[in-house]
């Protein structure tokens, strides 16, 4: 059962477990869902009990099946369309929590270029980067559509960076930017050749 007004989507599963957990806690113990370090790269969701005296007046409140889940109001933009699930497998059961926007809050349709792209590499790409220990950012556009990225972490000086970017960051940017980005360039790309600033 998903309500619409729900800031984190909780399966039915996951609904159910939280609901058993609770039964074993004092009266009127809630859930309570929070970012910490919200909009770093270091941020983590994270999902905690709640006992009545550690609701806050200023906590957003959200029903769910057999239970309410809290959320204090700094984390709630970062909790944008979070999602939390239960899953049971041979290896046993466990929580997994989804939080796109941790890392960095949603952007409106009606931001600058610059900050939707920069969404999409916190958001999308750093996170398969983060696996190499690499990480991008997004240094400009220029006037010509051209996104200048600078790699750091694990991408720097890794022979596969070109690749990296030609054929993951700079497909997957051109597709979501369609018509607005032209290319993506490494930074160092960008500062060596005829194209730099006059």
């Amino acid at each position: 059962m998903s309500d619409s007004t729900l800031l984190v989507s909780i399966s039915e599963s996951a609904q159910s477990h939280f609901a058993r957990l609770l039964e074993n806690q004092a009266e009127g113990t809630q859930i309570r869902i929070f970012v910490v370090n919200p909009g770093t790269p270091n941020a983590e969701c994270g999902v905690s009990y709640c006992p009545p005296d550690a609701v806050e007046d200023k906590d957003l409140k959200y029903s769910y099946q057999g239970f309410d889940a809290v959320v204090d109001p700094d984390s709630a933009p970062y909790l944008e369309e979070a999602e939390i699930d239960f899953v049971a497998d041979q290896m046993g059961s466990q929580l997994t929590l989804k939080a796109p926007n941790a890392k960095m809050r949603k952007v409106s349709e009606g931001a600058s270029l610059i900050e939707r792209v920069e969404y999409v590499l916190v958001s999308e790409v750093n996170p398969q980067l983060a696996n190499h220990g690499g990480k991008v950012d997004i240094m400009e556009i220029t006037d010509d559509g051209v996104a200048i990225l600078q790699f750091g972490g694990g991408c720097n000086g890794c022979s596969m960076v070109d690749v990296t970017l030609k054929e993951g960051i700079e497909k997957q940017l051109l597709e979501k930017f369609a018509g607005e980005l032209t290319g993506v360039r490494d930074v160092t790309e960008h500062k060596s050749g005829d194209h730099s600033y006059y």
